[in-house]
């Protein structure tokens, strides 16, 4: 080993040595250790049991059961498999009466996009009162006189309600939600839509509150500084800045609607979720598992959606 080599090696020795050390970092990791060896012992876990041959048999017959039934105990054929599957988008659960798979899928979608769109245009409401440098006296002022008490409490008075509003909005579970509304209106659809877009609302609001609060204030001083009102600071100055960012967001929060929504239908709602739970309850799997491929394929549809509109928003920005 070189001269040159061993120099460097012992400045990397001593430059290891020198690292910070922070006592809540090792006091932080040890606790988690604990708290792992705790929740292993308290919880009363079995690894024998988990990887017994009565679970590996379980699981064969369930990987199995999960083949279309046409082709249980026969050679793969992709012929057999696409009609099996194009039943399925047709009748749903082989069951009379039951709403077909694509019919489901596309329930499931309409609901997810009214509510995320709902949550959406809702959050740019709430986000400006939330946002501190916005929902402020004087707003990037670059030497405006000091506002007064009364106004300066004022405005923090807003600031604070409409928080706690959006805690409150996306703190309340989507599943009770929809129960509870489902109680009062009675269609299976609406308390779906609108229990995901109050509780998309909430958290929406906040993520957005958060980008405008983020962003560079050296433009925005400049058109206050050229007399822009606080409205037409948000519109052409703010508005732009973060419109990548909440589609970001936006279709992030869709993709758990959509998940979201396939769990409500255990509600007796039409969507996809229902469909699973039938077949889960009959103890089709194949068809289960058929229909949670469904979601996602929806799913990754939305992600693809959401890869091309934030591509043409950086290009045109």
């Amino acid at each position: 080993m070189s001269v040159t080599a061993h120099q460097t090696e012992a400045h990397v020795r001593a430059l290891h040595a020198r690292r910070p050390r922070s006592r809540f970092l090792r006091f932080s990791m040890g606790f988690f250790v604990l708290l792992m060896a705790a929740s292993w012992f308290f919880g009363d876990f079995d690894p024998a049991d988990t990887f017994s041959s009565r679970r590996g048999a379980n699981f064969e017959r369930f990987a199995g059961e999960v083949r279309p039934y046409p082709l249980h105990d026969e050679p793969w054929d992709w012929s057999v498999a696409a009609t099996w599957a194009g039943e399925r988008l047709e009748s749903g659960v082989s069951k009379e009466g039951s709403p077909g798979g694509l019919e489901s899928a596309i329930g499931t979608l309409a609901i997810s996009v009214l509510a995320i769109v709902i949550a959406a245009l809702a959050s740019l409401v709430f986000c400006w009162f939330a946002a501190r440098n916005v929902a402020a006296p004087e707003p990037f002022a670059p030497s405006a006189a000091p506002p007064s008490r009364t106004r300066r409490w004022l405005w923090r008075g807003v600031v604070g309600i409409t928080r706690l509003v959006l805690i409150l909005l996306r703190s309340m579970p989507e599943y009770i939600l929809a129960y509870l509304i489902m109680s009062m209106v009675g269609s299976p659809a609406w308390p779906a839509v609108l229990a995901l877009a109050i509780h998309n609302t909430g958290i929406l609001g906040r993520l957005n509150a958060e980008t405008v609060e983020n962003v560079d204030v050296k433009p925005l001083v400049a058109l206050r500084g050229l007399g822009a009102s606080r409205t037409r600071i948000a519109a052409v100055g703010i508005w732009p800045a973060i419109l990548p960012r909440f589609l970001l967001y936006f279709f992030y929060r869709w993709e758990t609607c959509v998940r979201e929504a396939t769990v409500l239908g255990i509600l007796g709602l039409a969507s996809l979720g229902w469909l699973i739970d039938e077949a889960q309850v009959a103890f089709k799997y194949d068809e289960m598992v058929f229909f949670i491929l469904l979601g996602v394929l929806l799913v990754l549809g939305g992600d693809l959606v959401s890869a091309v509109c934030r591509r043409l928003v950086r290009r045109a920005s």
